[in-house]
């Protein structure tokens, strides 16, 4: 199926991590011209998302290149495997969580909404976690949730603008996911399964799905959510 991307400029932030690598291939992969943003890109351009000043700079830049930004895509942040578990509930580590994750996509987003009202067109879609359905890490849940709840209110702001907005949230992301679904855990995916998903949200052809939150990777075994 041709998704439409042919010529499209698609802002992959984290673009170097495991999902944003993916991801890249993907978009390009259909055509579009995609950028990887991270704060030491070699392929792409550097963009630290904690900083606001950066995140203007960038997208104004790309703005000025390419006259044009379709859409944009967030895995900025770090596993929640790299957060101290010792610290799972430290009011700082949550705090710096929510920063890393949540306020660095509305960062973003803010910054790339001008240019896709203005078009009439856009497509944004952040990485979240399905850790924001699971208790035992306060840091890990509470920055997946907060990102997926700022994302739907975004997209209600945006409905009937063009401008699409919605998240991905994976279980263990792996080389090599494991067949297998744990009850009450969600299920393994690979890089390039999430990558897949990714591209069809922000192609043409997904111009009626907004404000979703959707699991990759079994969502949790045995718990029911609506």
């Amino acid at each position: 199926m041709d998704l439409g991307l042919s010529g499209h400029v698609v802002l992959v932030v984290g673009g170097t991590g495991l999902i944003g690598r993916a991801v890249v291939a993907r978009l390009r992969a259909e055509g579009a011209t995609a950028i990887a943003a991270s704060r030491h890109a070699e392929d792409g351009i550097t963009l630290d998302a904690q900083n606001p000043e950066s995140v203007t700079a960038a997208i104004d830049g790309l703005l000025r290149a390419y006259g044009r930004l379709d859409a944009l895509v967030v895995a900025a942040a770090p596993s929640a495997r790299t957060l101290d578990a010792s610290r799972h509930a430290d009011p700082e580590q949550v705090l710096g969580a929510i920063d890393t994750k949540a306020m660095s996509f509305l960062r973003l987003v803010n910054a790339a909404l001008p240019a896709m009202t203005g078009a009439g067109y856009g497509r944004i879609v952040g990485v979240s976690g399905q850790n924001a359905l699971l208790t035992g890490n306060v840091a890990g849940s509470v920055r997946n949730a907060a990102l997926i709840i700022a994302a739907k209110n975004l997209a209600d702001t945006m409905a009937g603008t063009g401008v699409t907005i919605n998240t991905v949230s994976p279980g263990i992301v792996s080389d090599t996911p494991a067949a297998e679904v744990e009850m009450g855990r969600p299920g393994d995916s690979h890089p390039d399964q999430i990558a897949d998903l990714i591209a069809f949200l922000v192609s043409p052809r997904a111009g009626a799905i907004s404000g979703e939150s959707i699991a990759i990777g079994h969502r949790v075994r045995g718990v029911t959510s609506m």
